[in-house]
């Protein structure tokens, strides 16, 4: 019979899909067969052809589990389904149904399974599927995610362990997650005492890493709907820093941080002349992810021709100011992707120094 644990969390981008992809990770050491699933995806995406939620798309690819993708991802919400379910058009059982059955097939087929939740605990409450209502009818254990503070978490748990208790769900352990290093163990100890009159157990999650939110290179390419030119094999690059070029050459340059990615708009021909140059010392190769280039007014030809023979990757977009480059940056959420390598990587290896597997096995273990 197949280890079950569904994963739940306080709110969107508590770092869900990280701990399942951890937890993965880890469970592979000790378990033979691993799988996943996600039960309700309410963000459609599409694998060679297959179309499933996009967290359940990447779990696929990094398991190599790609014909197990119909399983993995049974119910796939697409825009104005909920309405279709309201008006009768399509059928909620029939999604319950699939779900069912779907997890059904994995637990014969895995050791340990994952089941991770579509954003806070009552998201599908409209089609009778909230994620306590799940783990519930899949009879799965619940670790719910939480942030890294005391006060806002306690607050947030207690707000989503009712709807748990409503439906008769059982939530084994809160995790804490992006918890500040300096405090970590200060608001652990604060949790657990919190938490001290409920029969769960508190656990520590990673430490808060910019690295892990901040975009590679493609993904800002995939954000504002452009192609990448330049030295492609760079596009996995973590970007810490986004820098607008306003200032004077020389003060752009004095300025420019680790891993920063550079908006020069189009009319500063000396900056962009610059950046190339500066691209291809080491001592800058590391400063400098690449540039984004907006505006309408052409770039020189010696210019064009200095950029495209540098090899740094830019992006050229018609956006008349830089302003409007950054904002869409800024507002970005990054996500992993199988394509990042680099936090993949660094997901894995944080999963072994911060999150202790076998004392989250054992607790698991009284719940299956």
């Amino acid at each position: 019979m197949a280890r079950k644990i569904f994963i739940a969390a306080t709110g969107q981008n508590s770092g869900k899909t990280t701990i399942s992809l951890s937890l993965l990770h880890l469970a592979q050491k000790r378990y033979q067969r691993v799988g996943f699933i996600k039960p309700l995806g309410p963000k459609p995406a599409s694998l060679h052809g297959v179309s499933a939620d996009k967290d359940a798309a990447l779990m696929a690819q990094i398991l190599n589990q790609e014909e197990l993708l119909p399983y993995m991802s049974p119910v796939v919400l697409r825009p104005g389904d909920t309405m279709k379910v309201l008006d009768g058009s399509m059928d909620a059982v029939g999604m319950e149904r699939c779900i069912r059955e779907a997890c059904a097939e994995l637990e014969k087929r895995c050791d340990f399974l994952i089941i991770e939740g579509a954003g806070h605990t009552g998201v599908g409450s409209i089609l009778g599927l909230s994620n306590a209502r799940i783990a519930r009818m899949l009879k799965a254990p619940v670790l719910m995610v939480a942030g890294g503070g005391v006060g806002n978490v306690v607050d947030s748990v207690h707000m989503n362990l009712a709807l748990f208790e409503k439906e008769g769900a059982e939530v084994q352990a809160v995790l804490a997650n992006k918890l500040i290093p300096e405090k970590r163990e200060r608001n652990l100890d604060y949790l657990k005492r919190a938490f001290a009159g409920e029969s769960l157990s508190v656990l520590g999650g990673f430490n808060y890493q910019p690295v892990l939110a901040n975009p590679t290179l493609r993904r800002i390419a995939k954000i504002l709907d452009l192609p990448l030119h330049g030295d492609d094999s760079e596009s996995a690059r973590i970007i810490h820093n986004v820098q607008i070029g306003a200032a004077s050459t020389q003060r752009v340059t004095e300025l420019l941080q680790p891993s920063s990615l550079v908006i020069v708009t189009s009319s500063r021909d000396e900056l962009l002349v610059t950046m190339s140059f500066l691209y291809q010392m080491p001592d800058y190769r590391s400063k400098i992810v690449g540039i984004v280039i907006p505006g309408r007014h052409r770039i020189g030809k010696i210019s064009q021709q200095i950029l495209d023979s540098s090899g740094i990757p830019y992006m050229r977009t018609r956006m008349s100011t830089t302003a409007q480059v950054y904002q869409i940056i800024t507002d970005d959420v990054s996500k992993l992707t199988a394509e990042d390598t680099e936090k993949l990587a660094l997901v894995k290896e944080l999963a072994e120094l911060r999150i202790d597997f076998d004392a989250l096995d054992r607790l698991f273990s009284r719940g299956n």
